[in-house]
């Protein structure tokens, strides 16, 4: 006969079930493995670490297939098996394939990176942060209890920090590494405060069971309660870098390495907006009279600062095309904001979610593809400025072709049909919720955005100024050229893939 101590030590065990995690656990054993190796690998043959660490994502991303069918929960409540800390449900694997597909793309863009660098980046370090951050951010999505949320979202951001500033002795990289530590620290301050609220008003840290006892808290922790809920969203929403919470952006991805700011552009954001619409249309569905009218005033505010900050960007001005791409980033945001904000007047708030999941798809694909073609020009033009990429189809025609068709889709105008597809998406969205005013800015929106994309693409096809000579682009960054335009033409011929593919199965 057992004991009680032997009891009560079996209630707390846990079976874990190792297949559901192993896409965000394989992640973080290829970043320790290369933590290690880099005290037993030569100079000379560092380069073999960014190898392993893009052979690591694509291991852990092919890892999502076995998980497609089918719904799987771990770490869960002994006699309660729906009230789990992770469940890997298609929602997860979709914001994990996204993130994945992203931290490889960056991974290849880093290989390059750091070769041009010549040992001016700490390889071994740079490595394991990249691949730390990318294993947080895939955990993050499927987290079902605000204390894994917040360890995952910490987890994804605290790497990138040193990843931002990871140049020695460059003040502009120091100095956007401090902003973006500033903010974050500051967000993640209120959202703990607002968690901690959430907790001493509903005693439960899981999103279901607090959806439930939120509804009926005593009447003398109401206030706490709404006060737990605001800090919470305000938490998230500077990880999404929603206005007013945007002031970090520009100044972090022109003093982060290139890839970097890549990998921030869209990693960063699928791990903000999934927090957000996890402790928002999951956790706090009942305070839909809160956060929805928020967050429709955040994502007209985001997308009209946004697109206003891009086009006060001079084109001859250093920097300016990473400038313009971080404030187009941030009238993105505003746009993938829209149908989050629905969901709170929608009958249907599974597809609301789902129009936000599909744009976050199209947006990962080119933007990624319009940051590794600019990471080709700065190999020869490091200012990296709109101007320098006068006449770029005469030099390099294919680049040009390519970084052309990939902000035709940030614009929405064809034959990006892919970036039209999921503007419609997010603006029906909008419709069928009743925000008919939220449509009609996000339309005035689309038009200013149109001027700064039609310019960036009219300068590509210029007359060039002066003979530049040709340089043949290094292999990694041809292929995370290649990838993202097969990517977005593929995407652009069957639109609708990504709505069946981002239909998610968070309800």
């Amino acid at each position: 006969m057992s004991s009680p101590a032997q009891s009560a030590a079996q209630s707390v065990v846990q079976s874990v079930d190792w297949l559901a995690i192993a896409p965000p656990t394989l992640t973080a054993v290829v970043g320790l493995v290369v933590l290690v190796a880099d005290l037993f690998i030569g100079d000379n043959r560092k380069a073999l670490l960014g190898w392993i660490s893009v052979a690591g994502l694509a291991a852990s991303g092919l890892l999502l297939l076995p998980l497609i069918h089918g719904e799987r929960s771990t770490f869960c409540l002994t006699g309660s098996t729906d009230v789990c800390s992770y469940t890997a449900d298609r929602f997860t694997l979709v914001i994990q394939f996204l993130v994945l597909g992203g931290a490889l793309l960056a991974a290849l863009l880093s290989v390059t990176a750091l070769k041009d660098a010549d040992r001016g980046l700490p390889e071994g370090e740079y490595w394991f942060l990249l691949l730390s951050s990318a294993a947080g951010a895939a955990l993050l999505p499927a987290s079902r209890d605000l204390a894994t949320l917040i360890v995952a979202l910490e987890v994804a951001s605290l790497p990138a920090f040193a990843l931002v500033g990871i140049r020695h002795g460059d003040r502009k990289s120091s100095e956007a590494a401090l902003k973006f530590f500033l903010s974050s620290v500051t967000a993640t301050a209120v959202g703990l405060m607002g968690i901690s609220f959430v907790y001493a008003s509903t005693g439960t840290l899981y999103l279901t069971e607090i959806a439930d006892r939120i509804q009926h808290v005593d009447p003398q922790l109401h206030t706490l309660a709404q006060a737990g809920v605001v800090l919470s969203l305000i938490g998230f929403a500077f990880k999404t870098a929603a206005v007013p919470f945007h002031f970090w952006v520009p100044d972090t991805y022109v003093g982060a390495p290139l890839p970097i700011a890549a990998y921030l552009s869209v990693v960063g954001k699928a791990v903000g907006f999934s927090g957000l619409i996890l402790v928002t249309v999951v956790a706090f569905p009942s305070y839909a009279d809160v956060w929805g009218p928020a967050l429709a005033a955040l994502a007209a505010l985001t997308m009209t600062v946004g697109n206003v900050g891009a086009l006060r960007q001079r084109t001859t001005r250093a920097y300016s095309a990473v400038r313009l791409l971080a404030w187009s980033s941030v009238g993105q945001a505003g746009y993938l904001l829209v149908p989050i904000a629905a969901a709170a007047y929608s009958d249907d708030a599974r597809k609301s979610i789902g129009s936000t999941v599909a744009y976050a798809l199209m947006y990962a694909a080119v933007n990624l593809g319009a940051f590794a073609v600019a990471a080709l020009v700065a190999r020869t033009k490091p200012l990296n400025r709109v101007s320098d990429y006068r006449g770029l189809y005469a030099t390099r025609p294919l680049a040009a072709l390519v970084l052309g068709f990939f902000l035709l889709c940030l614009a929405g105008l064809p034959p990006g049909i892919i970036g039209l597809f999921a503007k419609v998406t997010v603006f029906s969205a909008a419709v069928d919720a009743g925000l008919g005013w939220l449509a009609v800015i996000m339309a005035v929106n689309v038009v200013i955005a149109l001027f700064y994309y039609l310019q960036w693409t009219a300068l590509l096809f210029g007359t060039p100024e002066g003979a530049e000579a040709h340089h043949r682009a290094p292999a990694p960054l041809t292929a995370a050229i290649a990838l993202t335009a097969v990517l977005g033409i593929a995407l652009s011929g069957a639109p609708q893939l990504v709505l069946r593919f981002a239909d998610t199965g968070l309800f």
